[in-house]
């Protein structure tokens, strides 16, 4: 079933790249005849097929329907963890990365989020939500303290200043006092 010159995963884990689409791969699907489902994966839809009681079907979304790019831990006989692309019915989720190697798992995570476009998801208890609060698409964090006045950076001069000689009073500067005007007129 797989097509295209980028490798659909590896031997200890499934791996796609999310910087090589449209990538084709085959998931486990409990509901479809023969436990499997192909999916082709683009950056503006999702093409799943599976078989289903004998009636063979498409499904053609957007990866807009889609809620996210969520992480999770499968627990089980040996741990994982899965980043997937996270759907209303779970049963359209579709797995992007497995390992049991948490190594790459937030680099992925990030990464399919970037390229499709979608919000980064966490699993919690069965239910998805966002790490980060946002504002539409933008990402927004607590405010940055102030910088203090009192620092020893605010002493610090400037780079351009730093290369011009800073200048002396002498005996012989003039110095004008008690007049009305220093400023010359014509």
């Amino acid at each position: 079933m797989r097509t295209g010159g980028c490798p659909a995963g590896s031997g200890r884990a499934q791996r796609l790249d999310p910087f090589c689409l449209p990538v084709q791969f085959a998931a486990s699907d409990e509901a479809a005849d023969e436990r499997v489902r192909y999916v082709e994966l683009h950056r503006e839809r999702v093409v799943v097929r599976r078989s289903l009681r004998g009636m063979h079907m498409a499904l053609n979304m957007p990866v807009s329907a889609f809620r996210g790019v969520a992480i999770r831990v499968r627990v089980g006989e040996q741990a994982a963890v899965v980043v997937e692309l996270a759907h209303q019915d779970p049963g359209l989720a579709l797995p992007l990365f497995v390992s049991t190697e948490t190594d790459d798992a937030f680099a992925e995570w990030r990464s399919w989020a970037r390229v499709l476009g979608l919000p980064l998801l966490v699993e919690e208890e069965g239910a998805y939500r966002e790490p980060f609060a946002r504002l539409g698409q933008l990402r927004i964090d607590d405010p940055r303290p102030r910088r203090r006045r009192r620092s020893m950076l605010k002493r610090r001069r400037s780079s351009a200043s730093l290369r011009r000689r800073v200048g002396r009073m002498s005996e012989t500067t003039p110095v004008h006092r008690g007049e009305r005007e220093i400023i010359a007129r014509n």
